[in-house]
């Protein structure tokens, strides 16, 4: 039997469609390192952990309040009760319909709210970008194993064939 190893840049090379000697420096790395046997699969810092700034953590937390059903019931209910408060049981309100004053507080919390969202879900495309390139390599590794597997088969049937 020959011990030839696969050449997995070849097979790389054929599996991606490329010239020889144009693989894209991230491809060339993970069959770098399927070549060595090593994993590429490794833990990313879920939201909340490592190094985050406070600003960051306050972001991410304030999203993920603002944007539950808790508080929008929440505040559901706190409109409701500053309107009938106001409106019907005051006899001299201190925000008389159209309630101006609750629109500036509004207007105000969502001059607020809005950016700081925002902030977090940037943050949450950066570790979905990361997860995705991640997924791709894990997926090309895997790709290129098999390719591996498959040519092993077919020089260990083709010794086979040739015995008498």
């Amino acid at each position: 039997m020959s011990d030839q190893p696969i050449d997995m840049v070849r097979l790389a090379e054929r599996a991606l469609a490329t010239e020889p000697g144009t693989l894209p420096a991230r491809v060339r790395h993970v069959v770098e390192r399927a070549a060595r046997r090593e994993t590429v699969s490794r833990p990313h810092p879920a939201a909340g952990e490592g190094g985050d700034s406070f600003g960051q953590r306050l972001a991410d937390r304030v999203a993920a309040v603002g944007g539950s059903w808790g508080f929008i019931a929440g505040f559901g209910l706190f409109l409701l009760g500053w309107a009938l408060t106001n409106a019907l049981l005051l006899t001299h309100p201190p925000d008389p319909y159209p309630f101006i004053f609750l629109n500036l507080l509004l207007s105000m919390l969502a001059a607020i709210q809005a950016p700081i969202i925002m902030m977090s879900q940037n943050r949450q495309v950066v570790r979905d970008r990361l997860q995705a390139q991640q997924d791709y390599e894990v997926n090309l590794k895997a790709e290129l194993e098999i390719l591996a597997l498959h040519e092993k088969m077919d020089r260990v049937l083709a010794q086979l064939d040739e015995r008498p």
